[in-house]
């Protein structure tokens, strides 16, 4: 379980079953519970110099999901749909999360899960459709899991009670072992990220080497799972082709042939940002710098992308590459 340094929690997270278990745990556990009026806004946090973002991630917030709102989506899932966490205490270089909430882009739990659960429920019975819900786009739930038990809870809940639907969510992490062995009725769609394994050393860090995640790949399918592969996000770093055909040609010899039958790819090309810049040039001094002036271009307000060419090149390797590799298998999509 993770130990953080100090837990800031909003009162009424007392009151929910969850976050009175999670605060007397740490309290046993000795870590300082400072209560705050508001997750959103801690004064105490977002008054801290970037240098100090990798201190921060080892803080943890307990609050109340405020928002629920559905954003429709025409990737993976038809709805992304605001859940349990946001943010994470992995410290990717270009995580979007940071866009969102700059450097207090750290792990925030909410515990008034059966609100959220039940808003997805009722809105999958009620529609005609099959809809997909994605879970885990604000966070990774597999290492959330390792600290709340929620993805369990979520699983057996979400089977038990609705009546038609599917939930999906990615993850970088191997930590699958709590729900393999879940009856989960074929309704969960499980996307492993993957990259290099010198870019996921080197860029995002905190997370599981690539061996470890091809293996819980395995693992999933053995369980059941449907599941896919996010090669994301896809960053051109100067032997970027001889990296990537590498990652490609270790998927094809380790993913087992259960595996390979159906396994659908996703990729994404980075997006940087002006503010992953100045917290990452003080907060990891020492790392790479992601920002390429001579391939990016600006792409709304404070943000780079790749520019068109350098994309189309990409777009056109991960097609030739994967169809040497992977010929029977589904790209859902480029971007």
């Amino acid at each position: 379980m993770f130990i953080p340094n100090e837990v800031f929690f909003e009162k009424e997270a007392e009151n929910y079953e969850l976050g009175k278990r999670l605060l007397d745990q740490y309290r046993e556990k000795g870590v300082t519970c400072k209560e705050i009026e508001n997750h959103n806004n801690i004064e105490e946090m977002r008054k801290k110099e970037n240098k100090e973002f990798p201190k921060m991630k080892q803080n943890l917030i307990i609050g109340i999901r405020k928002t629920h709102k559905f954003v429709p989506n025409h990737k993976t899932s038809d709805y992304l749909v605001p859940y349990t966490s946001s943010g994470c205490i992995a410290m990717c270089l270009y995580c979007y999360l940071v866009c969102n909430y700059n450097k207090c882009a750290y792990l925030r739990l909410f515990v008034n899960r059966e609100k959220m659960l039940d808003n997805i429920i009722r809105t999958a019975n009620k529609d005609e459709r099959e809809l997909v819900f994605e879970i885990g786009s604000n966070s990774d739930l597999i290492l959330e899991n390792q600290i709340t038990g929620n993805l369990e809870w979520t699983i057996n809940n979400f089977v038990e009670n609705s009546n038609k639907g599917y939930l999906t969510f990615p993850t970088k992490f191997s930590m699958v072992e709590p729900i393999l062995n879940l009856d989960h009725k074929g309704k969960i769609i499980i996307r492993m990220s993957v990259n290099p394994s010198e870019i996921i050393r080197n860029i995002e860090i905190g997370t599981s080497p690539l061996d470890k995640r091809i293996n819980a790949i395995n693992q999933l399918k053995d369980a059941g799972y449907t599941v896919g592969i996010l090669i994301a996000p896809v960053i051109f770093v100067e032997n970027w082709k001889e990296q990537y055909r590498e990652l490609i040609d270790y998927m094809n010899e380790n993913l087992s042939e259960k595996v390979k039958k159906d396994v659908f790819f996703e990729i994404i090309f980075m997006t940087y940002s002006y503010v992953h810049h100045a917290i990452n040039q003080e907060a990891f001094p020492n790392k790479i710098d992601l920002y390429q002036k001579e391939i990016m271009t600006g792409r709304g307000r404070g943000k780079y992308a790749y520019k068109k060419e350098i994309r189309e090149e990409g777009e056109a390797f991960f097609r030739e590459e994967l169809k040497k590799g992977f010929p029977n298998n589904e790209i859902k999509y480029i971007v």
